[in-house]
């Protein structure tokens, strides 16, 4: 069932919508809000993923706020997606194939509940499609899977500085000296252990590793 589902999913350069009422929206956590987004723009029919907030009951709150804890918000990302072109159980399979759903403590070097995984739904239709990706998973794998489908609440932009950082040329300060933001990036998801470890768990069907 998987492998016909992925062969059906491409990976490919974003487009605009035609229509705008065509877009629909999920949200999930999956560890580091930079790689996620940066997994899933590569998705043909996703159309923007946005880094953010969401889980927590501390308004607009700030990425420190949310990496020091207590806020109860995940580092999350709100992937705003084309319907014709693909599904959110599709979404969602790709998903738990872009994770360790194993690990309830963080994700790969980032430990603590804010970079704990999750996914968050708006509407029945979204939660039989997330339980029955989870399911899918769980059975593909055979582990279980800590990784919970929530009701979803607001959520909350990360700042600009956040968005689209894996393929920003600007110069930041580093313990290497100035790096473009893409190349600190990419630095930091190898170091990170996030493609190894999904790699590890998936094999070949993980979707965004080499």
């Amino acid at each position: 069932m998987w492998k016909a589902g992925l062969a059906a999913i491409t990976l490919g350069a974003s487009i605009l919508l035609p229509n705008a009422a065509l877009a629909a929206k999920i949200t999930v956590a999956g560890g580091c809000f930079w790689c996620v987004e940066a997994d899933f723009e590569k998705v043909a029919g996703v159309t923007e993923a946005v880094s953010g907030f969401t889980g927590g009951t501390l308004s607009n709150p700030s990425y420190k706020q949310v990496t020091g804890g207590g806020t109860g918000h995940l580092e999350a990302v709100e992937i705003e997606y084309d319907p014709n072109r693909v599904s959110a159980r599709a979404l969602y399979d790709l998903f738990f194939r872009s994770i360790d759903p194993t690990d309830a403590g963080g994700q790969f070097c980032d430990r603590g509940e804010s970079y704990s995984t999750a996914i968050f739904v708006s509407s029945a239709e979204e939660r039989r499609a997330a339980e029955a990706a989870k399911a899918d998973a769980e059975k593909a794998l055979g582990q279980k899977i800590v990784t919970p489908i929530k009701d979803a609440g607001a959520f909350y932009p990360a700042d600009d500085y956040h968005q689209d950082y894996y393929k920003q040329d600007k110069l930041i300060l580093t313990r290497f000296g100035p790096r473009a933001k893409s190349v600190a990036y990419k630095k930091y998801r190898d170091a990170c252990g996030r493609d190894q470890r999904v790699r590890q768990l998936w094999g070949s069907a993980a979707p965004f590793v080499n």
